[in-house]
């Protein structure tokens, strides 16, 4: 690995991340290709269905391409999919080298879109900031490799560890700088999910609010036994209801509104939230925003769901009665308490906003 490699992935990487919203279930892909110091071609991988990022490049390389070298952030494809194998586009033009962040995770290309190349007489290396790659596409991966979405909880919680007040009040623990952090993720993932206690109270809209929005997420309520009552008057029906998705024990009896919204799941009862991601990730939804009420979160974390955490800390005290993020026992030692090994930090207009792993 040299310095020029790192700063062409680097260019690459950047391309990859104009895709970010619109390629799901496929992964961010960015590409170019350079011949004698100088970018030639370059493309992303802008929607699922449409061309992969290095056909674009190619395209724009034309027969120049010949003896030219290929960055790429991900292995190409070497499988009929919704578009042809890319790897024969790559040998057709004769690329002399192919540099690749990262493995594609999928079994049906992983090594095969390498092996390929070579046998074709491509010299081809792997891992150049294969990091920023693999953190790229993080849920991608995980959609891949375990069948389930890659799952972020989000709370704004005060000093105290409360995410309301007594009454279930929590307009605003917040700051509007950190309200408008989350209207950017939930610009970026497929669904956001929220319990029905949650849906009672906060009534809340669970749209993208931002200027040029790339997607409307799916919303998805945990309504286990309970009916959901007068959907028709909910801010959710109200906007986008054909991206509502209700999950429900199979007692429910919700199916009068199966015709007004996208789609009904139902369950043995006492279902446990894996199989509930199991059932989204059938539908292609590889990224779920999991945005509360206090039991949803508890839930979550006690199945040990979720792949990343971020906390809006709000500098005011609720107290004792107030709604805790977690409502689960306390250990008996500190050595026992749930434990975050990667953390990242920083202000928010009042806030402070932490991004954590376990």
């Amino acid at each position: 690995m040299n310095q020029i490699d790192e700063d062409y992935m680097t260019v690459a990487l950047n391309l990859a991340k104009k895709g970010r919203g619109t390629t799901s279930p496929n992964p961010m892909v960015g590409a170019i290709i350079v011949k004698k110091n100088r970018i030639i071609g370059k493309g992303y991988h802008k929607k699922a269905g449409l061309l992969h990022a290095e056909i674009y490049a190619l395209k724009e390389a034309g027969n120049d391409a010949k003896d030219a070298t290929m960055y790429v952030t991900l292995e190409p494809c070497s499988h009929w999919g919704k578009t042809p194998p890319c790897t024969d586009a790559i040998i057709k033009a004769k690329l002399k080298r192919v540099i690749i962040g990262m493995k594609d995770p999928n079994p049906l290309v992983y090594g095969n879109g390498i092996l390929k190349m070579q046998e074709n007489g491509i010299e081809v290396e792997v891992g150049i900031l294969e990091d920023k790659a693999k953190e790229l596409n993080k849920f991608f991966i995980k959609y891949i490799t375990k069948k389930i979405p890659y799952v972020i909880m989000k709370a704004a919680i005060s000093l105290d560890g409360k995410i309301a007040v007594k009454t279930g009040d929590s307009k605003w623990i917040s700051s509007n700088e950190s309200r408008k952090r989350v209207q950017l993720l939930r610009n970026q993932i497929d669904a956001i999910m929220i319990g029905i206690n949650t849906l009672k109270i906060d009534n809340p809209h669970l749209n993208v609010r931002i200027k040029n929005k790339k997607k409307e997420p799916y919303k998805i309520i945990l309504a286990g036994k309970q009916k959901i009552r007068g959907l028709k008057n909910l801010n959710l029906f109200k906007e986008n209801h054909d991206k509502i998705i209700i999950i429900q024990s199979m007692d429910a009896g919700n199916e009068i509104y199966e015709d007004l919204v996208h789609k009904i799941i139902t369950l043995q009862e006492n279902y446990t939230l894996k199989e509930v991601l199991k059932k989204l990730a059938k539908l292609e939804i590889i990224s779920v925003l999991v945005e509360g009420g206090s039991r949803v979160f508890t839930n979550f974390i006690d199945e040990k769901l979720v792949d990343e955490y971020l906390f809006f800390i709000a500098p005011i005290i609720i107290g004792s009665d107030g709604i805790p993020i977690y409502q689960g026992k306390s250990p008996e030692k500190v050595k026992k308490t749930i434990k975050f090994t990667k953390v990242k930090g920083k202000f928010l207009n009042g806030n402070i906003f932490l991004e954590l792993k376990r």
